[in-house]
């Protein structure tokens, strides 16, 4: 087909629709189904439900569930860390950026559906399956991320990125819905128990995201094409970074954004990966389906996340990038102190609900403020977005084993809650001191 034109509303509609087919990974593997099952799988309980052993043997050693967990997770971000310079590098250079994005596509969707066999006694294909997935995911947004200035004009990248995330949120409410119904009425469609269908929905969620994100591929331009291939393309994507690394000293503004993005994102992306299984361990959940009482929290967030990433976007155009960002900080602030205090279902609603509302605000916002503080006329996007996301998963990396660190050390998770406040005040005041001249409105 012929190349749509930058700003073209068809084109931004198709980039912002791979959020709608991506986004059911956060939702169903990441947030909801996935903890509960691995949870399920995991904790030994007596007759009344009360937790009598978390302990894994994996590869010979004895690990607590969420210990294991965490060091899975941790490790696979340190994955994605240390490839999207290779990745990037080689896919601005040769400009195939759309081909780095349909493999790491469809490995993850792969590794969703392999879930599927996701079993005690198969324990390590299992955690294979999880790492493999969770890689999928994050590397392909590198090339996601690195499309939005590609595709769209500053005045026009705060709503489109707002409207991706939106869209995320409904497409992977949606299947959610589909999946719970199935697992709570199981009956209905001629299952013996929920077991089944638990997995059926890591089945469903692979061919979601494999099936939606064809339509942002037939429309997506395939990169920006270079001539002069060598043989040092593999260890291009780190000259790129240290090339972008240097020249963050003519670009004060954008060094300051990058220090604070790195620190407050590493305790927003840490809580979003353990919140599940907060609800877990430390709610008080009584007569109520635990099961179920989770998944309404996390649906919950979703729903208001929509909301919080729209009214975000105007705030912004209202007050600017920078106070905005600050504002929601300090609510993340407010959140981490009432959760340390949280034991009903009730009072965890109030706080699933309360992160929704700052949760897409703060991760949309951040994208497109970086986007709009990059140089004029960056041709090599993704190497900058690589940038971006290294950052970001690195802090992810320290984010997971100080909050596991700390829960040992203190014997409390709601202690690990509580430190990662120091991390969003800190972010506070990085922003307040990026410098004023051209921040974005």
């Amino acid at each position: 087909m012929k190349k749509l034109p930058k700003g073209h509303k068809k084109l931004l509609n198709a980039w912002a629709f791979y959020d709608w087919a991506n986004s059911v990974y956060s939702l169903v593997i990441s947030s909801a189904i996935f903890p509960i099952f691995y949870g399920a799988l995991t904790i030994v309980k007596d007759s009344e439900g009360n937790k009598i052993d978390d302990t894994v043997r994996f590869l010979g050693f004895d690990f607590n569930n969420d210990t294991l967990i965490s060091y899975v997770t941790a490790s696979a971000f340190l994955v994605v860390s240390f490839i999207s310079p290779f990745l990037s590098g080689i896919a601005d250079y040769v400009g195939n950026k759309k081909n780095f994005l349909k493999f790491f596509c469809y490995m993850g969707a792969l590794s969703c559906i392999g879930l599927f066999w996701f079993d005690l006694e198969n324990l390590w294909f299992g955690l294979l399956c999880y790492f493999l997935a969770l890689i999928g995911f994050w590397a392909s947004l590198v090339f996601y991320n690195s499309y939005l200035p590609d595709i769209a004009f500053p005045d026009q990248q705060d709503k489109i990125s707002a409207k991706g995330f939106s869209m995320g949120y409904i497409g992977s409410v949606l299947l959610l819905v589909v999946c719970l119904v199935m697992i709570l009425k199981y009956e209905w469609f001629g299952f013996e128990n929920e077991g089944f269908p638990t997995r059926l929905s890591f089945v469903l969620t692979g061919v979601w995201w494999i099936g939606f994100s064809q339509y942002t591929y037939y429309y997506l331009p395939k990169g920006n094409k270079r001539s002069g291939l060598t043989r040092h393309v593999l260890f291009n994507g780190f000259r790129e970074l240290k090339k972008i690394w240097g020249s963050l000293k003519h670009n004060p503004q954008l060094k300051s954004y990058l220090t604070a993005f790195f620190v407050y994102s590493m305790a927003v992306q840490t809580i979003m990966l353990i919140a599940t299984y907060f609800g877990i361990e430390e709610l008080d959940w009584g007569e109520q389906d635990a099961t179920t009482g989770l998944i309404v929290s996390i649906l919950l967030i979703q729903l208001v996340a929509v909301v919080g990433a729209t009214l975000t976007s105007r705030i912004a155009i209202r007050i600017g990038n920078i106070k905005t960002l600050i504002f929601i900080n300090l609510i993340w602030i407010t959140i981490c102190g009432y959760a340390y205090y949280i034991v009903t279902p009730f009072q965890f609603y109030i706080a699933a609900a309360s992160v929704g509302l700052v949760m897409g605000g703060i991760q949309s916002l951040s994208r497109s403020t970086y986007s709009k503080m990059l140089p004029e006329n960056a041709i090599d996007t993704a190497s900058y977005f690589s940038f971006y996301d290294v950052s970001e998963k690195i802090g992810i990396v320290i984010g997971m084993f100080l909050y596991g660190m700390v829960a040992q050390i203190t014997g409390s998770i709601r202690n690990s809650i509580l430190f990662l406040v120091l991390f969003f005040i800190a972010g506070v005041f990085l922003l307040i001191r990026v410098p004023k001249a051209k921040i974005p409105e």
